[in-house]
Formats: structure tokens, sequence, C-alpha cells
């Protein structure tokens, strides 16, 4: 049994790999190449993964509970507090107008009225896992739209508590789940929510301080997944998901000294188990759906996303987004997320849900999230469009002109104190850095920030650095600064272009490449030091 375990560990690990990079060369989403590589390896293809005895849903948990631990260290509280009730609204709305009506058109279908509460419940779910990296990897998770949107998916995620509960009570069996059930489920979820406060406060304020004095990484490692696991199990003790004990304890670590380096710590984790999540998915899909009943499942797809986009557009338009922002933030939640596997399953294990219905849903739920990026990107276009009557969605949102645009490429050092310097001269500065640990910091104070190769054109157009009056380049590569400089210059050949390099002999070929000025480290370094021989 360790032996097929390890097996198909590997052979997801290996497909994910190979997906990876397939992806990367074609410059899609790796997502969908887990996606698509689990269809591959499971039953509907080649069936040289088969979980049996599903032990590979521990690994695609542990993938979901570190990514929701890190969106908890990364959220912002402040925007969570002040957009609360408007989030309350909008999450709450987002899942009744998809639930309702599609409820209701299973049961005019002939379906049994417990079954299509399920199914349709389950369809509600977005992803809080695809639509959160998705944007981080295009620097929009801070943005106006972005926590709005991850808001809702937070809320759905909080509204798989009474729906699990629920399950018991479509089978009738009352004295599982009744009243009594709720009511304790309730104080829970309060007392909960209190420990975490309380939690938050004791490790800022008393045990970083105690920890920081040894000085040790390996204490620090040790210490957080303790605390990881004993958040989740309380969770999972007091009647709540897992998950929600996952993101409640990137919460309890989020805004102290020690976020940058638990990220940094868990980042490689993360991404792991996250590959394994999404290819267990694909695993579990039944093509076979799609060669009998390519039109009737086409139809079916389209008619889920039509109305999930309908319906998270009027949500977030009651949050506060403009009609042309809510749309093309809608299009990016217009998908089924991990959880409708959650509850679906249990509803079969339950008996209330079909094996047919279950492996429906599946199939469409995979569906809509292999289409979810190039729709989010569209949505995300849409977003980005300028029109001349915009308004501004709140004093907080507004943001400066097209003029006072301005880009440093290279978050280390000296583009930090670049950045903060542009930042009080006025401009609203974006960051380019390779390392999304690097730009974290950043993110948290509100500056716009993307994680990717400034060498390539795409990236450098999700920064609008087409638009900027300003790009400064700092990079510690001399061969990287010039390719960075060239495909600047491509989009914008008007901008003020300032590079920093390390040797003298690169200056005359950042100077032909399109640089306006460079500053040479040989340079000011050697005049640094003959100023320090003066006496």
């Amino acid at each position: 049994m360790t032996q097929n375990l390890l097996h198909d560990l590997l052979l997801i690990l290996a497909g994910g790999l190979l997906a990876g990079l397939v992806c990367r060369w074609l410059h899609v989403s790796v997502l969908i190449g887990y996606l698509l590589v689990g269809v591959l390896l499971g039953q509907g293809a080649l069936s040289w993964v088969a979980d049996g005895g599903h032990q590979l849903e521990s690994f695609a948990e542990a993938g979901v509970f570190l990514l929701l631990f890190s969106i908890g260290l990364e959220f912002s509280l402040d925007d969570l507090k002040r957009l609360g009730g408007q989030l309350l609204i909008g999450g709450a709305t987002q899942m009744t107008l998809v639930a309702f009506p599609l409820g209701m058109l299973l049961v005019y279908r002939d379906m049994q009225w417990q079954s299509a509460v399920m199914v349709a419940s389950a369809i509600a779910f977005s992803s809080t896992v695809m639509v959160f990296k998705a944007l981080s990897e295009c620097g929009q998770s801070e943005q106006p739209h972005g926590v709005r949107a991850i808001g809702i998916l937070l809320f759905q995620d909080a509204a798989l508590v009474p729906l699990l509960l629920l399950v018991p009570l479509l089978t009738g069996d009352h004295s599982v789940a009744g009243a009594a059930e709720y009511l304790r489920l309730a104080v829970s979820s309060l007392l909960f929510v209190v420990a975490i406060g309380g939690l938050r406060y004791l490790l800022s304020h008393w045990l970083i301080p105690m920890f920081a004095g040894y000085r040790s990484p390996e204490l620090v490692i040790l210490f957080t997944i303790v605390s990881l696991g004993s958040v989740i199990l309380a969770a999972h003790t007091l009647g709540l998901p897992p998950a929600v004990g996952a993101f409640a304890a990137g919460l309890i670590f989020n805004g102290n000294r020690w976020t940058k380096q638990i990220d940094s710590l868990v980042l490689p984790f993360r991404e792991t188990f996250t590959a394994i999540f999404f290819v267990s998915l694909g695993l579990i899909l039944d093509p076979h759906l799609w060669w009998e009943q390519p039109i009737w499942m086409a139809a079916m797809l389209l008619g889920v996303i039509v109305l999930k986009t309908l319906a998270a557009s009027v949500a977030l338009r009651l949050t506060g987004l403009s009609m042309r922002h809510a749309v093309g933030m809608g299009v990016g939640l217009a998908h089924v997320g991990e959880f409708a596997f959650v509850l679906v399953l249990l509803g079969v294990e339950a008996g209330v849900v079909f094996e047919a219905d279950y492996q429906r849903v599946v199939s469409l739920a995979v569906g809509s999230l292999i289409l979810t990026p190039p729709l989010l990107r569209a949505g995300l276009r849409l977003i980005d469009r300028q029109e001349p009557n915009d308004a501004a969605e709140s004093p907080q949102d507004s943001r400066p002109t097209a003029a006072a645009l301005a880009t440093v490429i290279g978050a280390g050092p000296v583009g930090r104190q670049l950045a903060s310097q542009l930042e009080i001269m006025g401009h609203d500065v974006c960051l380019i850095d390779f390392s999304p640990i690097n730009l974290h910091p950043f993110a948290l104070e509100g500056f716009r920030t993307i994680s990717g190769d400034a060498t390539e054109v795409k990236v450098l157009r999700v920064a609008k650095v087409a638009e900027c009056q300003m790009v400064v380049v700092c990079v510690p590569n001399d061969e990287s600064a010039i390719g960075t400089v060239r495909a600047v210059r491509k989009i914008n050949p008007e901008a003020m272009l300032i590079v920093r390099c390390r040797y003298q002999g690169s200056v005359n070929k950042l100077t032909a490449a399109g640089a306006d000025r460079v500053v040479s480290e040989e340079t000011e370094v050697s005049t640094a030091l003959l100023r320090a021989l003066l006496p």
C-alpha cells in the first residue's frame, strides 16, 4: 500500500513538473496544466494513477491548508474590517443568486429536491485557491476589485460550515443536526473568532519577542507548523471545516515581524502541495461524459458560467465597485470551486446525491476551472480599460493619472529606496521583481506589485509600463538590465529610463539599448573611495 502511494505521488509530481514546463513555454496558467495532466494520468485516459484508498486526498487537502494559510498571511485585515458589511451582503447575494435559480431548475428537471439543494449549493462555490493565485501573479490581489473578490470567496468558504450540517438534515437524521446543533456551532464559531483575536495579540506582543531572542530559524519553523496544526485541529474539534482553521492560522501570524519570513518558509511546500491538489482534481474526472454528451455538457457549462458571472457581478456591484469593474471581476468568479467536491462527495456518501450527478458536477467543475485563467484575464483587461468618465469608487480607490505612473524593476535594497522616494514625489509606483517575497511588504503598503520576468513584454504591459512617465531598472545583473531596457523601449519609447549597472563596460550597451541615464556602480564606488581619501 505504501509503495503504491509513493508510486502514485511520484507520478503526480512528475506530471505536474512536466505540465509546468509546457505551460511556461506556452505562456499559459500552470493550473490548467495541472488539471489536464491529472485527466491524462487518471481513469479517463492512461489510468496510471488509481487512488482506490483515497490516500492522495490527504496530500491534496494539505495543499489547500497551506494555500489558505498563506492567504491569511497576506490578506489585509484593515480592508476586511472596512468592507466587512459589504462583503457579507455581497457573499450572501452571490451564493443565493446562483443556488436558488439553479436548484429550481434541477427540481423542474425531475431531480429530487434534496439532491437539487446539495448540487446547487455546491456549484455556488468558486475557487479561493485559483483566484487568489491568479490575482497575486497579476499584482491585483491588493486592488479594490481583488480585495472584494477575495472577501466574497472567504465568505463562501465560511458558508461551507452550515452547508455541511445541512447534509444530515436532508437525510432526515434530525437527531444529529437539529436546532441544538446549530446553536452549538454558532457558539463554537464565536469562541473560535475570539480565540483567534487573542492569539494574534499574544503572538505579536509576547511569543515573537521571546522566540526572536533565541535567533533560531529551526524554532521559527517548528513553532509555525505546530501553531498551524493546532489551529486546524481546534477548528475540526469545534465542528468547523479544517480549511477555516488554516486561514485563521494565517491571520494569527499576519502583520508582524515574522510574516515575511514565515511566508518564505511555507512557499516551497505550498507550491508543491498545490500542484498535487489540482492534479488530484483532474484524476477524479471521468471524460466519458464529454465524449458521450458533448453538446449537453457544453450547454450546461456555458449556462453555469453565465449564471455565475451575472450573480457575481450583482454581488460585487453591491460592494461598491463600478459596473465595469464588477462585471470584469465577476467573469473571474464564474467557475465551480474546490469546496464543491467536498460538499457533493459528502452528499454521495450520505445517499443524498447519486453517483451520476456527482460525476456531472465534477466534469462541470474541472471544465470551468480550466477556462478560469483566460476568463479572468479577459475580465482584468476589461477592468484595466480606461474610460474618460470613470468615477472614483471611493477616496481610498482613487489613483493618480497616467502621467504620474512610474515603475521600479528590481525590489532589492536599492529598488526599495527608489520606490519609496518616487511615492513621496507623488508617483503611482509599481514594482516588478522575480520574487513575490521581496514584493510582499510593498503590497501590504498599497503599492502595485508584479511578480515576473521584466524582460518579457507581457509582464511590462500588466505593470502599465507603456503608460509610465518614468522607469527605473535596478536589477543586479547587467545582461538582465540590457534585456529589460530593450523590452521597455519596445512598448514605451518616451519614458525617462534610468538604469543601474555594475560594470562601467556595460554603460555603452545600455545607452545603445535605450537608457536615458546609466549609473555605474564601479564609477560611483571609485568616486566615493577617492572622496574618502581626501583630507
